[in-house]
């Protein structure tokens, strides 16, 4: 699976996202469980799932906390709420019930390919390196590098990102899981809103522009981390890959199963965040 952002807030809400996968999969055309099992591991979104419970400390520091202030308490919690089984779990239901057939056999045959292959290696590696930091300064560095060269693999970089709707995406997954870790944790009783959710929502809608340009920035310096052992050619055939119809199609699915997880888990942290520490206004 394209090594999406790994955003602290990345999350889409499943009504929104998902829809286009509970209303052209019939039940008639869904893929069998085991077939949807070899597809997640085939294309790495097995363990693109699992990389979510990297993002987990981001959670505190949305109420203006850091998980070190939980102590040994919030490694328990993390390890329980990101339990990779119940996200594994979670993800093969929806998929089994939306993922056509159709759309998973062209999406295991590309990834069943040399070139797919060692693409999945490549963003297993990514997803599970827990430095973000590091990423990015490594990215950045060889994005600076292809740029004082005139190399037109930033171009091809920019093409595979936009394949995969990573900007795009992005934004409006970000701008979900906060709302909805927000509200969970308002009704939790672990912060006091102080603004109500059209308004929350409003506010998020006016730090798009500079959220856009993080992301866009970020998501290229993390390609070009991620791909840096291959050729401009793979690179282009891969941006070619991901934009062909059935490809966006399994992606829009894909992503859209990643967020709703995600936010979740994000929400289920919120509700236990009630027992760990006192109310404190935001």
């Amino acid at each position: 699976m394209h090594a999406m952002l790994r955003s602290s807030w990345l999350a889409l809400s499943l009504a929104c996202l998902l829809a286009f996968g509970l209303h052209s999969a019939p039940a008639t055309a869904a893929a069998e469980t085991k077939k949807v099992e070899a597809f997640l591991e085939v294309t790495g979104f097995d363990v693109a799932l699992e990389s979510i419970r990297l993002s987990a400390d981001s959670a505190p520091q949305m109420l203006g906390m850091e998980a070190d202030d939980f102590g040994s308490e919030w490694s328990r919690l993390v390890k329980e709420v990101f339990d990779t089984d119940v996200m594994h779990d979670m993800a093969l239901e929806i998929l089994s019930k939306t993922l056509t057939n159709d759309l998973l056999t062209h999406a295991t045959d590309f990834y069943a390919t040399n070139l797919g292959k060692r693409l999945v290696v490549a963003e297993n590696a990514s997803h599970m390196k827990e430095d973000d930091a590091l990423k990015s300064e490594m990215g950045e560095a060889i994005v600076a590098g292809l740029v004082r060269l005139g190399s037109p693999r930033v171009a091809i970089l920019n093409r595979l990102n936009t394949a995969s709707d990573v900007e795009d995406g992005a934004i409006r997954a970000i701008q979900e899981v906060q709302i909805r870790f927000l509200m969970a944790a308002a009704g939790a009783g672990v912060i006091e809103l102080q603004m109500d959710e059209p308004d929350l929502r409003e506010a998020l809608r006016t730090q798009e522009g500079d959220l856009r340009t993080s992301i866009r920035s970020n998501a290229l310096a993390n390609a070009a981390y991620t791909y840096q052992a291959f050729s401009d050619d793979e690179v282009a055939a891969y941006a070619d890959a991901l934009a062909e119809p059935k490809m966006q199609k399994v992606y829009e699915l894909m992503n859209a199963v990643q967020y709703e997880i995600m936010a979740n888990r994000f929400e289920e942290v919120a509700d236990r965040l009630s027992d760990m520490q006192p109310s404190q206004d935001l």
